[in-house]
């Protein structure tokens, strides 16, 4: 009888360690006894990206020189917990691809409507292209690892890169550079990986983009 009077003791008044997302508790009674919670804080906290200020640039290369320009973003928003990145996700306008190295205002015509083309991207067909992370990790300071999914002309396929993101309380900012094959999203036009005796009509299989974004707490 008096071991179970002590095993009682210790079971109503020992604090307990538990963790418990976004709220703390305190004191909850228990038949008139008070039990001690000892809680974790889990903060999480959504950020919408700001499209008019964030930007994607794109660079594709041939044996003959290079291209750039832009593409602008439709929508996208980070997820943060604990002061960490944990989510992310980005939705692209391939209708408002741009060149930006061609001066020549008919060339330009030329290329932007020929990317925007059945050969390359399509966009009358697959106006959205998105990419969502599977894998956020922390590696030191702002740097982090990703891994997520990438759908361009309505075909996913993985990709990972490094990223900074710096997190100052309500504000993010973001970049990153991604090598994209676009062999895998059925963009093979003049690619050597699938035609002979292209001499210096090839195109390159990787084209690469640089993301800067700018987001804000929701």
């Amino acid at each position: 009888m008096k071991i179970f009077t002590i095993a009682q003791t210790l079971i109503v008044t020992t604090p307990l360690l538990i963790s418990v997302p976004a709220k703390t508790l305190s004191h909850h009674a228990n038949n008139g006894k008070n039990i001690q919670l000892i809680t974790h804080r889990v903060k999480s906290q959504s950020f919408k990206i700001d499209t008019h200020t964030s930007k994607v640039s794109w660079l594709a290369k041939k044996v003959t020189g290079a291209h750039n320009g832009g593409i602008a973003i439709s929508y996208g928003k980070l997820d943060v917990q604990n002061e960490m990145a944990i989510d992310v996700s980005l939705h692209i306008d391939i209708r408002s691809i741009t060149d930006a190295d061609l001066t020549d205002k008919d060339s330009n015509d030329k290329l932007v409507s020929t990317l925007k083309g059945e050969t390359f991207f399509n966009s009358a067909k697959y106006p959205d292209a998105a990419f969502v992370s599977t894998s956020v990790v922390h590696a030191n300071g702002s740097q982090y690892s990703i891994k997520g999914k990438l759908t361009i002309k309505g075909i996913t396929n993985e990709v990972s890169f490094p990223a900074t993101i710096i997190i100052n309380k309500n504000k993010i900012i973001a970049t990153a550079k991604i090598s994209v094959d676009r062999t895998k999203f059925d963009i093979k036009i003049r690619s050597k990986s699938f035609f002979e005796n292209l001499g210096d009509k090839v195109i390159y299989d990787n084209f690469d983009l640089e993301i800067t974004l700018f987001a804000n707490a929701e």
